[in-house]
């Protein structure tokens, strides 16, 4: 079953109180919704998800705990909107954790594995007309080379996304395993040593695939403005890709012009609205307990004014 990554230190970060309005902007089989709830006695807890399974799972596990939440079936991209609906217009805590969730790698007919045979699919929300087999079908050699650098930051971008082309001239690129041997077969030998060869050309084809990248980067600007003062953001990710958008858009939005920045006192019209409160990594036994977390990196950023 899946582990959530940095669990206590992202819901100790969040300093929770019995009162508090939280956002989960990614239950998945609420890992975190779960600590979270058992917390805000007196609160509210708002989680989003778009993966039915995950919902049906976590509502069962999320009503032992209390009665005080709920999931909303959504992309994370719409959440100013459906808070809005919800008459909420300000929050206490907000938490991303942009892994795939365990569930969804090893369920074999997802297609988000590269170590298991199933059909290109890859898609969070079954209802997205984009997957992975259109991607890997339908996209050129030159579309495919950049959202294999781009994505995955993979250097060999151009021999993967040329061997697709061959292959596909005599049939349709139907199985991630399929894909996963026209990648070995593109790659050089020492590199199928050092890593797992398909690992960065699957996440790149997953982020395109779910528009990962844009959502996000969309959905955190919202979160900002929904704030409380004295409200956090906690962001687990586990790509430099993710985590390089979270650290511009905190250092955007918290960072003083040096010169201001000496000034003895500072004027108010001048003093930044966020402050980063810290950069967090798993510690050496989770590591040693959950392989998945050795990329996971936590950065938290807190409201300290209105603005």
């Amino acid at each position: 079953m899946h582990k959530s990554v940095l669990l206590n230190e992202s819901v100790s970060k969040l300093n929770l109180k019995e009162s508090s309005i939280i956002v989960d902007c990614t239950l998945g089989y609420a890992g975190h919704s779960s600590e979270i709830l058992k917390r805000i006695k007196c609160g509210y807890l708002y989680a989003f998800d778009q993966d039915n399974e995950a919902i049906d799972y976590s509502n069962k596990k999320l009503e032992k705990i209390g009665k005080n939440y709920e999931i909303i079936k959504s992309n994370f991209k719409n959440i100013k909107e459906e808070l809005n609906k919800r008459n909420i217009k300000k929050v206490d805590g907000i938490l991303y954790d942009l892994g795939v969730s365990s569930p969804q790698l090893d369920e074999d007919y997802r297609g988000f594995s590269f170590h298991k045979d199933a059909k290109l699919d890859m898609r969070m929300d079954i209802n997205n007309p984009l997957s992975a087999y259109e991607v890997v079908n339908e996209y050129s050699v030159e579309e495919l080379t950049n959202i294999f650098y781009k994505y995955g930051e993979e250097k060999y971008s151009k021999s993967i996304a040329q061997g697709i082309e061959k292959y596909r001239q005599n049939k349709k690129i139907e199985t991630t395993l399929e894909l996963v041997e026209i990648i070995k077969n593109n790659v050089p030998e020492k590199y199928k040593r050092d890593k797992h060869p398909a690992r960065k050309v699957f996440q790149a084809i997953r982020i395109e695939v779910n528009h990962e990248l844009d959502v996000f980067s969309s959905s955190l600007r919202q979160s900002l403005e929904l704030l409380n003062v004295g409200g956090r953001i906690c962001v687990i990710t586990f790509h430099s890709l993710e985590d390089k958008i979270c650290k511009e858009i905190f250092n955007e939005v918290s960072k003083m012009d040096k010169n201001i920045e000496k000034l003895p006192i500072i004027p108010k019209e001048y003093q930044k609205s966020f402050k980063i409160v810290g950069t967090y990594k798993p510690s050496k036994e989770e590591l040693e307990e959950n392989n998945r977390s050795r990329s996971a990196k936590l950065r938290v950023i807190e409201r300290v004014k209105e603005g």
